[in-house]
């Protein structure tokens, strides 16, 4: 195998495929476009279509990230060319389809259709021989992504590893099965490594020199290898510290950020209401304006961490004009004590009280997720983020935060895909199955190996949205590689227990754990369905009306 030739026939067929899908794209933009805009009511009306074309899309996107990978070296050629082979099936399986449905049979197409070399590539890349030389490949010399970190991240991404590898992997097991919290001690200890503080400026209390959402995903990875729910603890301080740094005023950064990035404070984020989720402009949540503050009622769902967090972003309507939609919206800093357990009562000083019950779920334990009931529940004035300039800006506010928050999602997709594939490896290597090993069968080296690309494929492509975050761009493709990550994790999970047979069913062995905890990433911080329809394809549309 010429592992050179076939990753530039890789890159080569690719491109010809990023040409396919772009027709496709514009018979897609010319059934939604209205004036010159996307209209979302036209948009919805292909809800399937546009869908499918988000999927197309942000895969595309992952694999020209690779393609850039690749180059780096023999190993990094093969694993960018099989990402590619998965990524031209995709496209084959996907955009004639797409194109007779959109009634889109460009030039651009037909050739796609009828590229013997893109059939002879896709069936190279899934043949045993790829698959056999891939995975020895990797057992002389695992690929994790640092390669293309500099130093500093190589270091964080040791000691985060090291640090989940002794503290987290250990406990994850019973935290998960017992449904307990996390205990302050390990809380303490995440802290002290400065995880809290890698969105924090400097002279807030963090150790943000400039923007770091690369060192912010490495590190999630690595702890939410361990287990999820310790790539978890930062999202939330990450969600509001970053609609502080953008819309808070001076005194509320100096308040609240120091102790974010300590990990004094942790935080809950109450913004889904039981009859709204991603709808946020028709949240019922009031806070009504009283001497010296607001009174917050109303119910919030899903706010995970909310017992034992001591701030909580709450987003709430203080405009009474329904018209206004989300621009009725602001953003507050509720604080509240820390309570353990799976509910709560505080009843506030100042007026008012909060509720708190666990809601019980599947996999993602260790935090409890909470319905929250506010009733006439006083909230300061000074705590309402930006203060008076603040009012009405709570949903962009909120939208700054989930654009790092649907970043760190990512992240920690990235560690349960990683877990789940060495788990996988290793028990395939020891399995023992009519006389011999359970990985040296075709069909579980050709898993193990689309497992592999798989991943490598998301983290490239993660890493490139934190390096565009970093530079102030890249909300658009942070939302791509959610939705990308997310939809993998649950592939990989399910085919990691599925090699596990029986004992993948059993609780005893943690790939079950991660099948769990694998399903909720593409429901919170944006569910896949908004993100497609509502963020990803109307930005990408946007961009093929601006190239015509």
């Amino acid at each position: 195998m010429n592992i050179s030739e076939l990753f530039h026939q890789a890159e080569s067929a690719l491109t010809r495929g990023e040409a396919a899908m772009q027709a496709v794209l514009r018979g897609l933009a010319g059934q939604v476009v209205s004036q010159g805009r996307v209209d979302m009511q036209r948009l919805d009306a292909v809800q399937p279509e546009a869908f499918r074309m988000a999927q197309v899309h942000a895969q595309c996107r992952a694999a020209r990230e690779m393609m850039s990978y690749g180059q780096q070296g023999e190993l990094e050629a093969l694993l960018a060319a099989g990402f590619g082979g998965l990524t031209l099936n995709l496209l084959r399986e996907q955009l004639p389809h797409l194109g007779l449905r959109l009634d889109r049979a460009a030039a651009e197409m037909r050739a796609f259709a009828g590229d013997n070399a893109v059939d002879g590539l896709i069936r190279e890349t899934a043949g045993d021989a790829f698959n056999s030389a891939l995975l020895a490949m990797m057992r002389e010399r695992q690929s994790d992504g640092s390669d293309r970190l500099g130093e500093d991240h190589r270091m964080l991404k040791r000691s985060f590893r090291t640090f989940a590898e002794r503290e987290v992997k250990p406990m994850a097991e019973k935290f998960h099965r017992e449904d307990l919290l996390i205990p302050d001690e390990l809380i303490r200890r995440v802290a002290e490594l400065g995880c809290f503080g890698l969105s924090i400026p400097q002279e807030y209390g963090g150790f943000q020199e400039r923007p770091d959402n690369l060192g912010m995903v490495v590190v999630t990875e690595e702890l939410s290898r361990g287990a999820l729910i310790f790539g978890s603890l930062i999202t939330r301080p990450e969600i509001l510290s970053k609609a502080l740094l953008v819309g808070g005023t001076e005194a509320q950064k100096r308040r609240w950020l120091p102790k974010l990035a300590s990990g004094e404070n942790m935080v809950g984020v109450a913004v889904t209401e039981p009859d709204f989720g991603s709808d946020v402009a028709s949240m019922g949540v009031t806070a009504g304006p009283v001497e010296g503050g607001w009174l917050i009622n109303g119910t919030k769902t899903w706010s995970t961490f909310s017992g034992r967090a001591e701030l909580l972003a709450l987003l709430a309507r203080t405009e009474s004009d329904p018209a206004l939609g989300h621009r009725g919206l602001s953003l507050f800093v509720v604080e509240k004590p820390a309570y353990d357990g799976h509910a709560f009562e505080h009843v506030n000083p100042r007026g008012g009280v909060l509720r708190g019950r666990a809601i019980a779920t599947l996999g993602y334990r260790g935090m409890h997720s909470f319905e929250l009931n506010f009733d006439d529940y006083f909230v300061p004035a000074e705590n309402l983020i930006g203060e008076a300039q603040g009012r009405g800006k709570g949903f962009y506010l909120q939208m700054e935060g989930f654009s790092g928050g649907r970043m760190q999602t990512a992240g920690r997709a990235l560690g349960v895909m990683q877990a789940a594939f060495e788990l996988a490896r290793d028990y395939a290597a020891s399995r023992k199955v009519f006389g011999k090993a359970l990985g040296d069968y075709p069909l579980t080296r050709e898993k193990l190996a689309r497992m592999a690309v798989t991943v490598q494929g998301c983290r490239q492509m993660a890493y490139a949205a934190a390096r565009l975050l970093d530079d102030g761009r890249g909300k658009l493709e942070a939302s791509m590689v959610k939705f990308l990550a997310c939809r993998q994790a649950e592939w990989i999970t399910r085919e990691a227990q599925q090699l596990h047979g029986g004992m993948g069913y059993a609780e005893e062995f943690p790939v079950s754990r991660l099948f769990l905890d694998a399903r909720v990433l593409s429901i919170f911080e944006g569910t896949e369905e908004i993100l497609a329809l509502r963020v990803i394809m109307p930005a990408v549309l946007k961009d093929v009306l601006d190239a015509a």
